[in-house]
């Protein structure tokens, strides 16, 4: 199941947290906000989704995410491979390597870390 863009950007702000109440939620936002009620629906429509649970404090919720923001960034990038770069990887390394405006130092970084994955994986 997927996020909306609305559910996305909420989730960022309590990724970031790890548990914030409403409050915390709102005050996360830029101006303008939204409303409180907005807001509410988009955590009971991931609630729905599994994407977040609540503990109750009195008449408080304070939230906390489900999913880890790696699992459903790493499930993003899985699902544009197999649809936009026909199930390649490296379809995709060369389009973003190519696409982007990286920096040669971000090129070199890219590298660096793809030889220290090769040095790990086993023969």
């Amino acid at each position: 199941m997927q996020l909306s863009n609305s559910e996305e950007q909420l989730m960022q702000y309590l990724w970031k947290r790890e548990k914030a109440f409403m409050k915390d939620l709102l005050l996360a936002y830029p101006d303008p906000k939204p409303a409180t009620t907005t807001v509410a629906t988009l955590l009971k429509r991931m609630i729905d989704k599994g994407f977040v649970a609540y503990n109750l404090y009195g008449k408080s919720r304070e939230y906390y995410p489900l999913v880890k923001k790696k699992d459903y960034f790493s499930k993003h990038v899985n699902t544009l491979i197999k649809t936009f770069f026909n199930d390649s990887a490296s379809q995709f390394a060369s389009f973003f390597t190519k696409e982007t405006d990286l920096t040669k130092e971000e090129l070199e970084d890219l590298k660096a870390l793809i030889d220290k994955e090769i040095q790990n994986k086993p023969k």
